[in-house]
This record gives structure tokens, C-alpha cells and sequence, in this order.
């Protein structure tokens, strides 16, 4: 009678052999897995909204993604329930992950919550929701209301008059913006808001909605905005109104105005902070790299930097890129209107200005892998969060120090 032994070692070998050559398949599939991921914009029609989405579209293309990701552009508008629809046809599509800018921090929840039980990975970028199986990266809980408001008030000498240009109503980076920014206002008595509109984050609106303001206040004495701030200061030039100190995002326009002898001289002050889209581009690769394997990340807020560029501190560049302290491209290079923060060397060096230009992936460049820390984000109650507490210093100025006593 033969023993049993070698019959079983020989099926042990074999089964062992079965299981290494599954796994090497298993690994080999997920490289060659062509992933569906949606990218779904609420609000679109400006400059930041279209460069976020080019630099999705550029890194798609970028090798090794252009072999592995099958990616869908869907444009809702600033419905809601357009964006719940849409979410859940990308569901039902079989959707392995959606990155997006959500309009609503909280009317999105519910869809959002069926999708992650159906192995959907959802990523924010810039505006955030609350249900808490999503990932949102956004640099909104860094304070841009908050020091931008200090820094009005600073050049204001703590009074004047001033006006409030908003972006889009109900969604969560014009709430945090705006609880910011007047948190600091209300401190001060001599600061009175005559004027408050929402310019959907677009020059050619802010200067519509900012004209109509000077119709009524020409006393206006500064104006606080969001994107679309170059708007503003188009206002004031087409009204002959001598120009006020202003604090706005990150417009080529505003950076060269700032820097701008002339316009100094006509009253121009201010600082150039804001939204990057550059944190679409940091969220797909972070999402791409949870789907491939190369990173485990559970769901979390994740921080962006707030860019912050005072008049003093801009420097034109003399290339395609930021390099050497540059941060604003000289006039006729890119429309007034370009979002300057675009480029990030440590988190998506791939991309050029064609990539957020026109989507167009940088010739020669491959996917370089991304850090291995995050910074998280605080908790912020109805921003990125339920049921949580804020923390004590909520509005902390991070960035500039008060120099007029409230």
C-alpha cells in the first residue's frame, strides 16, 4: 500500500501553485483593469470649474491612466436633485469611482451613502459633503474667509463700507466663506455690509452683480469676493469709481492688478488667496491610488493648503510654469480670468498649462506616486461632518494678524 504522504504534499504544491498563480492574475488584472470613474460637476461655466476638470482630464490621459481609466464627464447644474440623478445613473453604470464638486454639503448624502454600500468610491474636491463613507479634499477649513475678512479690515483701518460678493447659494465653500469672513466683520462695529450678491464665482457676473451695488453705494469703501474677483475691479473702472482694496481668490487678473504701479496708485489694495483647482487632480490621484491597491486610505477630510499671495509678494513668471517664487503669468499669456493655482510640484507634477488649459496631458510625463501622509482636515459641523463638534478655535486666523483692535 503506498503512503499518503507524497499524494498529499504533491497536492499541497499543487494547490499552493493554483493559489500564487491567482494571485499573480489577480494583480495582473488590477493593472490592466480599465476603471469607470465619472467626474461629476454641479455648477460649471467658469474659469476654476473648467481648469479643475481639464486637470482630471490631463492626468486620465497621462500614462500609466490612459490605459486604465475610461473616464465620463457629466455636468449637472446647480439642482441638487440633477446631481442626485446623475449620481445615480453613474451607480447603476457600475461606476468604480466618482470624484466631484458637489452642489450641496448635505442634499447629496443619501445617494452617496447607496453608492459606497455599492463599492462606489466617492471623492470631493473643493466643496465637501457631510455623509461621512466620502473622502473630501478641500482647503475651504483653511481658513480663507476668516484671514481674507481680517485682511480688508486691516487695510480698512477697521471701518468702512463694504460689499460681499458670494458664490453659489447653498453650497458648503460659500457657507464656510461667508461664516468666516463674518465672524471677523461682526467683531468690528465700524464695518458695515451694504451690499451682499452672489457672482457664482464668475468675473462676468461679478461685475454685472458688483455694478448694480455701485449703483446704490458708491460710498463703498472695499469689497470682500470670492472667484470672479477680477469682476469686481472691472466694476469699479467701467463705473469711474477710484478703486478700494479688495481680497479675492486666485485670478491672473488680480495678481497683475495688485502688482500694478497704476492701479496701485488708483486705490488698489489687497491680497490674492482662494480655491486651487489643483485639488481635483490631488483627489483623482488619491482615489486612483485607493482603486489600484497602492495606498489604503478609510474615508476622511482631507486639507489643501490656502495659497495666500499679498501685493508685495507677486512675481511674474517667465515660463509655462511656477518656478522660482513665480505665481501669475504676464498679461496675454492666459485670459485675465485663469485660476493661477494650477500647478503643485509635490502633488501633481505631471501637469502643465495645456493640461489645465485645454485638458491635454504634458508630453513625456507619467503618473509619479503621491505622498504618503495626509493632512486631515478639522471637523466642521454642516460642512464635512454629522453630528460632530467644531473645534474651539473654529475661526483661527492662520494667515495674517490683526493690526486694528475690534
Amino acid at each position: 500500500m503506498k503512503s499518503w504522504k507524497p499524494v498529499a504534499k504533491a497536492a499541497a504544491l499543487c494547490t499552493a501553485a493554483m493559489l500564487t498563480l491567482a494571485t499573480l492574475v489577480g494583480a495582473a488584472d488590477a493593472q490592466d483593469k480599465k476603471f469607470k470613474i465619472y467626474l461629476s460637476l454641479s455648477y460649471s461655466g467658469n474659469a476654476w470649474q473648467s481648469e479643475a476638470a481639464n486637470i482630471v482630464k490631463a492626468l486620465a490621459a497621462t500614462p500609466p491612466y490612459d490605459q486604465t481609466v475610461e473616464l465620463t464627464e457629466v455636468i449637472s447644474g446647480t439642482d441638487p436633485q440633477a446631481q442626485i440623478s446623475a449620481y445615480e445613473s453613474m451607480i447603476d453604470a457600475g461606476a468604480d469611482g466618482i470624484i466631484t464638486f458637489p452642489i450641496s454639503s448635505t442634499a447629496l448624502n443619501r445617494v452617496i451613502k447607496r453608492g459606497c454600500k455599492e463599492g462606489v468610491l466617492f471623492f470631493t474636491y473643493d466643496a465637501t459633503v457631510t455623509e461621512p463613507c466620502a473622502y473630501n479634499v478641500s482647503y475651504i477649513t483653511s481658513g480663507f474667509g476668516e484671514n481674507t475678512a481680517q485682511a480688508l479690515v486691516n487695510e480698512l483701518g477697521g471701518k468702512g463700507k463694504i460689499f460681499l460678493s458670494r458664490g453659489v447659494p447653498g453650497n458648503s465653500v460659500d457657507k464656510r466663506h461667508t461664516d468666516g469672513a463674518m465672524h471677523i466683520f461682526k467683531q468690528y462695529p465700524g464695518i458695515e455690509v451694504v451690499a451682499e450678491y452672489y457672482s457664482y464665482w464668475d468675473d462676468r457676473t461679478t461685475q454685472q452683480e458688483t455694478a448694480k451695488a455701485l449703483a446704490a453705494h458708491p460710498d463703498v469703501n472695499g469689497i470682500w469676493a470670492q472667484a470672479g474677483e477680477y469682476g469686481a475691479i472691472q466694476a469699479l473702472i467701467d463705473a469711474g469709481h477710484a478703486l478700494v482694496p479688495i481680497t479675492g481668490e486666485n485670478s491672473n487678473g488680480l495678481r497683475l492688478a495688485l502688482a500694478n504701479p497704476d492701479m496701485q496708485a488708483k486705490g488698489l489694495k489687497g491680497v490674492s488667496a482662494g480655491s486651487p483647482p489643483a485639488q481635483s487632480g490631488y483627489a483623482f490621484k488619491l482615489m486612483m491610488e485607493i482603486l489600484t491597491g497602492k495606498r489604503t486610505l478609510e474615508p476622511t477630510n482631507i486639507q489643501y493648503a490656502l495659497p495666500w499671495v499679498p501685493a508685495d509678494k507677486v512675481k511674474v513668471c517667465e515660463g509655462d510654469r511656477f518656478e522660482n517664487g513665480c505665481n501669475v503669468f504676464p498679461e496675454g499669456k492666459v485670459p485675465s480670468s485663469f485660476v493661477t493655482e494650477v500647478f503643485n510640484p509635490e502633488l501633481l507634477p505631471e501637469l502643465s498649462l495645456a493640461s489645465a488649459l485645454e485638458g491635454k496631458p504634458t508630453p513625456g510625463a507619467t503618473i509619479q506616486p503621491l505622498p504618503a501622509d495626509v493632512v486631515k482636515a478639522p471637523n466642521e459641523p454642516g460642512i464635512n461632518c454629522q453630528g460632530c463638534e467644531p473645534p474651539a478655535d473654529l475661526y483661527k486666523l492662520t494667515t495674517v494678524e490683526p493690526t486694528v483692535s475690534p
